[in-house]
């Protein structure tokens, strides 16, 4: 998969932060460790992006995305004790609205930390692949 080493990177700095705070902040202290972690790493990023949706070519409002790391992957932080569907839904909408290959969510609520990858199939550099291929992952 294209970015795999590149998510698997931004994990990596998650499970520090998850293993050094634990669980139980709220999400805003978990962009900051986040933050601190992807710069530790060397990861070009820009925080709380806003970005523009568009709807038949017109502006309808923002969004502001946790973190666009190295200008390629949108990075979606949760501190819930559980993924719900909403949160997988919030995030691959974003990779579909601001046309991004490849996103990451990341749910720091839990007593282990746990991620997803999400795709945009629509995306051209992900036609190739089927839906088969993108299996979701937890640690």
């Amino acid at each position: 998969m294209q970015y795999e080493a590149l998510t698997g990177k931004i994990i990596g700095c998650a499970m520090k932060v998850h293993s050094t705070l634990g669980n139980g902040f709220q999400e805003v202290i978990y962009q900051r460790a986040m933050a601190i972690e992807m710069e530790k790493q060397g990861l070009g990023f820009k925080r709380e992006m806003e970005m523009t949706i568009y709807y038949d070519g017109r502006s309808i409002g923002t969004r502001r995305v946790d973190f666009f790391v190295e200008n390629k992957i949108m990075l979606e932080l949760k501190a819930v004790i559980r993924l719900e569907d909403v949160h997988l839904a919030q995030a691959m909408n974003y990779c579909q609205t601001y046309n991004l290959p490849t996103g990451l969510l990341i749910i720091f609520g839990g007593r282990s930390l746990e991620f997803k990858r999400v795709y945009n199939l629509n995306h051209i550099e992900n036609r190739k692949y089927k839906k088969k291929d993108y299996k979701s992952s937890k640690s």
